[in-house]
């Protein structure tokens, strides 16, 4: 087991919502530094993983790698093999190496089930890489989207990838579609808290999900584009807040389930605990402000196909932006 999961930015989130005694209690049980039998079959279920990475500039990128079902698999506990590798146009590509650093979520829509796995690069070959644990532990089920992924070989290679200055028509309308958003974050040891004490295996990269009503990302037309995400009840981990309080930097991932598009978007952060724009949104416990500082663009680079979206009953308790609450520039 891991003694102290969680960094200062994290039990600083947790005490801001009255979680910190609970987790302090909880958590040393529930991260663990291997995967229980139940995560390591479950990985082997998927046939696609969402990645965390972070560049040499330090940016947070968010990803996903895609391949039949069995491409991950567990050879011990503290191991996952990853039998693929990102095309030459994924920012994960970039930061693959010996010894980096990546956080995994595990991810199955239509039966609700996620697990995190965060680690470090151990081997690097022609066909793949394989994870050593640093960090294991399961996640609610809420606010996932039921649909189903099918892996479907591509036909030809995909389309070249686009880098973008800021947000442009068709990006903006798939986020103001979109009922689902992948975040990743860092706590790097140079962003540390001073005086912070925590276990080695709690710094690295962490990548998570965030589901809504299509609309939940509100797309504000200020500079290259701001997005607002309303943040609902979870774990009480705070392990993507948590990180965006020390490391205010966050690279997102918008998916066109439709046509295989990955919208890729590195974004400063900044933390919205109190005010009349969270009064905005019902059922809202914070709100997460994103400054948009560049997007890229992967069309058809999803080689997966999917089935109908059933919305997450839990957000029949949840409502929609107020119209006064949309501003443009």
């Amino acid at each position: 087991m891991i003694d102290v999961p969680f960094h200062a930015g994290e039990r600083a989130m947790q005490l801001q919502a009255g979680s910190r005694e609970v987790m302090a209690a909880a958590g040393s049980r529930v991260i663990r530094d291997f995967m229980p039998d139940q995560h390591r079959d479950f990985f082997a279920l998927l046939p696609f993983l969402v990645t965390g990475s972070i560049d040499a500039q330090g940016q947070p990128w968010a990803s996903m790698l895609a391949a039949p079902a069995g491409f991950a698999h567990s050879p011990d506990p503290t191991h996952l093999r990853i039998d693929a590798l990102p095309d030459a146009g994924d920012p994960l590509a970039a930061s693959l190496r010996d010894g980096a650093t990546l956080g995994l979520l595990g991810i199955q829509p239509h039966t609700r089930r996620r697990n995190r796995m965060n680690g470090t690069v151990e081997a690097l070959d022609a066909a793949g890489f394989t994870l050593e644990v640093q960090q294991s532990f399961g996640n609610c089920p809420k606010y996932i989207q039921a649909r189903e992924p099918a892996y479907q070989p591509p036909a030809s290679a995909p389309a070249a990838a686009q880098w973008l200055d800021g947000l442009d028509d068709a990006a903006r309308a798939l986020i103001r579609r979109a009922d689902t958003l992948f975040i990743a974050s860092a706590h790097p040891a140079s962003a540390a808290i001073e005086g912070d004490e925590v276990d080695a295996s709690a710094r690295g990269v962490d990548v998570s999900h965030r589901g809504g009503r299509p609309g939940f990302v509100r797309v504000d037309d200020i500079g290259g584009g701001v997005l607002t995400v309303p943040d609902f009840t979870g774990n009480r981990f705070f392990n993507t807040f948590g990180n965006l309080l020390a490391y205010p930097r966050a690279g997102l991932l918008f998916v066109d389930f439709d046509s295989g598009e990955m919208l890729h978007v590195a974004a400063t952060a900044e933390i919205v605990i109190d005010g009349p724009e969270l009064a905005s949104f019902e059922g809202a416990e914070r709100l997460l402000r994103l400054r948009v500082q560049q997007v890229l663009r992967r069309p058809g680079a999803l080689p997966l196909r999917w089935g109908a979206a059933q919305l997450s009953p839990f957000l029949e308790r949840m409502g929609q932006w107020a119209e006064s609450s949309h501003r443009s520039g």
